[in-house]
């Protein structure tokens, strides 16, 4: 594996705001088969109201999430994903997503992900088991967003 990859898997796979449950193993698959994204301060890498086909995995870089409902947007940033929500239930996405600064991520489509879940059972039963705890985490910040953990 390159090192520049090797590095971004590390930042990846070391998050505990991410895909938690995913081995080594499969964030190399992951890294191979997603497509290299770069965004612009500004720009807009999930926007409201329209369906994402994916998700992105940030490597590099901090996004806003502006939710309608909240006053202050959740930042997100390395190790992190967006795009989940629109992903799991194939609806429109509920908040916009923006580049607070250059950013740079992994796209994994829906052919993609689903591809890889065919080929690897346990790795789609990972990758969903670190969505619903990610999903769970960030519920539980909007509820009690004083809540340390």
């Amino acid at each position: 594996m390159h090192k520049a990859i090797e590095q971004e898997v590390s930042v990846l796979s070391s998050s505990k705001q991410g895909l938690v449950y995913l081995t080594p193993n499969d964030w190399t698959l992951v890294a191979d088969k997603a497509s290299r994204v770069n965004f612009r301060k500004g720009e807009t890498l999930v926007h409201k109201g329209r369906r994402s086909d994916g998700v992105y995995l940030l490597v590099k870089g901090t996004a806003r999430v502006q939710i309608p409902s909240q006053t202050a947007s959740p930042e997100i940033g390395p190790g992190e994903i967006c795009g989940e929500m629109s992903f799991l239930e194939d609806a429109p996405a509920s908040a916009n997503v923006i580049a607070q600064q250059g950013l740079e991520a992994y796209y994994l489509d829906r052919p993609t992900l689903e591809r890889l879940f065919e080929l690897f059972p346990h790795l789609a039963s990972r990758f969903y088991r670190s969505l619903a705890t990610n999903l769970s985490r960030r519920l539980r910040e909007l509820i009690q967003p004083n809540l340390t953990h």
